[in-house]
């Protein structure tokens, strides 16, 4: 571990949160050691496992089960006949991978997913070779968590990214923690935020669900602090507002604002707008005022679920604050009006000027180590015309331009029979998307199913016509090059750090490949080699990086720069006050409130309940590590649901009762979730919260975010039906 997150070692595999600039030896943390015991794991799932298991009966084992047999060994191929995987040569497993593709009637029936894992390298090469091929079909992780956050920050500041570095957070005044839970999802985070706690900084976090981590923190690199059993407390602010309800409270907060700038005004006092960020840099101001104006507190303490009073505390923090800092992940981006709550936190912020200068500005914190990174370097379903236009440029084929698939795209593709191949670079897709049946029926139907992996997964048991697991290096490993040497990978961060990572474990087999070697060999045999020399690339990551350096403005020199200690900075205009918007200034969005919340609709109809779905402490996105959550108090089992005690008297219903959760979306399909056991917890009352993948069933294919078609996870309408019942 003393080689995570370090210039001569691998990134951590696990979260993207950014390393700091001074450098330590413990830049990881409990979740980061899991991610790589995870991957470095002494378990081997070898052909003589797959010998001794159908497929079906591997459908049984729970997803902890399941890859508690370790890590893959050998590519396999399925034989539907004996209904199990059995070894394949590379070789024989690229021809055939190549041969269906070809076979295809037109590139855009295939689909191509990339997990945030994957490296900038393979992304890049993974992005060539299917646009080489002929489509734009990129349903990526990103479609399911961060989509929003993108859409919205590029209408509102012309860059899809976070504004802030790491060291930021060692100058803001007041941070903003929006739909976020950096305990479970990013804890080395809590770092920033206890050390930002103790020189003053004032942490003002909006979650409906009560989490400890944001409330105190033991900081485990903190030796004193750990062996007196102290921690600190890290939020001044904790505001639990009801599903769907943040637009509200960041409303209600910009109203506030607004009030005291007013007051000030008719006394004298010095504004507390930000009057000449405003007239210099901003569009559309005197609109947005007039929307906040026209939005009663009356509608912002029902949508919201928080009084006035509460709501005003909070906009105090922010007025006493010079600089401030927000930041958000899911609990904001997995709404249907995810896009438009994103704008109002940017339009917040702007009142003061937040956004532009040290120790301020826009955070969105992401999940896997490289959803940003891959997105950098190419994986979009809907791809800039400067980017296509310089891919064609540099490499000299005609690039598809009509845009392709997301991910909820792909699987209707799927279901409709549009889309007749799937392959998975990293991730386990099945479990990750929402509508879990229809996703596995979806598979299910496909001439080819290909996943690039580390260990065996739910979607591997939905085999199409011809399936295929090709097992790859993890990113604790060593990945030599043609002539012996280490190669080295690359990776951005959510403050858009580039960093190297090279691994230095043993593989866990000497059949593994790299994902760029599989990536090479699969292109080699579906587009040949007359524009790209595959095993070129494949064997020195040096010169995927010239490519990238070429065609991706922001990454000249490029391999220089990465061989610095802690890599490179991709420059954000935003944050240098530049805006790429239509406008070319930061522009309001002056929308009003949504005309309905999943709260407000389920508490129209006895017995409903808004749910959201979320990560237990021991869990990272689907990969599941352990069955406790200490920090919610729940031990060896997943299958629970939080929810307010007087919410349970209500029902008649006691801790530690269990209920089959039923879907309640409205479209004629029966979706539930059996044998879930109730939690008692400090929850607003009407809201409710479990754990996905196993609540992902809940999740329908047609609810999705407006702009950003991302799942509405955090938004789902359930009713409970009692286990006893007939």
């Amino acid at each position: 571990m003393l080689k995570a997150n370090q210039p001569d070692g691998f990134d951590c595999p696990g979260c993207a949160w950014g390393d700091p600039e001074h450098g330590s030896s413990f830049e990881f943390c409990e979740n980061g050691v899991k991610a790589v015991a995870w991957e470095a794991t002494e378990k081997r799932a070898t052909p003589a496992f797959f010998e001794a298991n159908t497929v079906s009966q591997l459908r049984q084992l729970t997803d902890y089960e399941l890859e508690l047999n370790g890590r893959l060994t050998h590519p396999m191929r399925y034989d539907g006949a004996s209904d199990r995987y059995l070894p394949v040569s590379w070789e024989d497993a690229f021809a055939e991978i190549g041969g269906i593709l070809k076979g295809l009637d037109n590139p855009d029936r295939a689909e191509f997913y990339t997990s945030g894992r994957a490296s900038n390298e393979a992304a890049f090469l993974y992005q060539l070779f299917v646009r080489i091929f002929g489509t734009n079909n990129f349903p990526d992780c990103s479609n399911m968590c961060h989509e929003a956050s993108g859409i919205a920050m590029r209408q509102a500041v012309g860059v899809g990214k976070g504004t802030v570095l790491l060291e930021d957070f060692e100058e803001a005044d007041a941070i903003f923690v929006i739909g976020q839970n950096p305990g479970t999802n990013h804890p080395r985070m809590l770092g920033d935020l206890r050390r930002a706690a103790i020189r003053g900084a004032r942490v003002v976090v909006f979650n409906p669900i009560r989490e400890r981590g944001l409330e105190r923190f033991s900081d485990p690199q903190d030796k004193i602090e750990m062996m007196r059993g102290g921690s600190t407390d890290i939020a001044s602010h904790y505001l639990q507002p009801q599903l769907g309800g943040d637009m509200a409270a960041v409303r209600g907060m910009a109203k506030a604002v607004l009030a005291a700038e007013d007051a000030a005004v008719a006394a004298g006092l010095p504004p507390v707008l930000d009057h000449a960020f405003l007239s210099a840099h901003c569009a559309g101001f005197q609109e947005y005022r007039a929307a906040v104006e026209a939005t009663s507190w009356a509608e912002i303490e029902d949508q919201s679920g928080l009084r006035r009073e509460q709501i005003e505390r909070a906009a105090e923090v922010y007025i006493k604050a010079e600089r401030v800092i927000c930041t958000w992940a899911m609990g904001v981006t997995q709404h249907l009006d995810s896009v438009a709550t994103i704008r109002e936190i940017a339009n917040f912020m702007f009142l003061r000027g937040n956004i532009g200068r040290p120790g301020a500005g826009l955070c969105p914190v992401r999940g896997h180590s490289n959803v940003q990174g891959d997105r950098t370097v190419g994986i979009n379903e809907q791809p800039p015309e400067d980017f296509l236009d310089a891919l064609e440029k540099h490499f000299g084929f005609a690039v598809p331009r009509r845009h392709g698939h997301n991910v909820l795209a792909a699987i209707g593709a799927m279901l409709d029979g549009s889309a007749e191949a799937f392959i998975g670079l990293g991730g386990n897709f099945a479990r990750a998307t929402p509508d879990s049946a229809l996703v596995e029926k979806a598979l299910r139907r496909l001439k080819l199913t290909v996943h690039i992996a580390t260990k065996p997964n739910h979607s591997h048991l939905m085999p199409g016509e011809a399936s295929f697991i090709l097992p790859c290096l993890g990113r604790t490993e060593m990945d030599r090059d043609a002539a012996g040497g280490s190669q080295l990978v690359s990776v951005e961060d959510s403050m858009s750090m580039v960093h190297g990572s090279a691994g230095i474990n043993r593989p866990a087999s000497p059949h593994l490949l790299s994902e760029v070697a599989i990536i090479a060999g699969i292109a080699e045999a579906a587009v040949g080699s007359a524009v790209v020399d595959w095993a070129e690339l494949a064997g020195d990551y040096d010169r995927i990086r010239d490519h990238i350096e070429a065609t991706i403005p922001g990454f000249e020199d490029y391999n220089k720069r990465l061989r610095k200690p802690r890599g490179f900075h991709l420059r954000n205009a935003a944050a240098h006050r530049e805006w790429q918007t239509p406008a070319g200034k930061a522009s309001f969005s002056s929308g009003p409130l949504p005309e309905e919340t999943v709260h407000q609709r389920a508490r129209k109809g006895e017995g409903r309940f808004a749910l959201q779905t979320f990560r237990s402490h021991d869990q990272y996105n689907t990969t599941v590590y352990g069955l406790d959550d200490r920090y919610r108090g729940v031990y060896g089992e997943r299958q629970v649901i939080f929810i307010h005690p007087e919410d349970l008297k209500t029902m008649n219903a006691g801790a530690g009762e269990r209920v089959d959760v039923i879907g309640e979306h409205d479209d004629g399909i029966e979706r539930i979730a059996r044998d879930f056991r109730f939690v008692p917890y400090d929850i607003p009352r009407g809201s409710i919260a479990g754990y996905y993948p196993e609540l992902n069933v809940l999740v329908p294919l047609g609810s999705a975010g407006k702009e950003s078609d991302t799942p509405t996870s955090k938004s789902i309408m359930v009713s409970f039906r009692r286990r006893n019942a007939a």
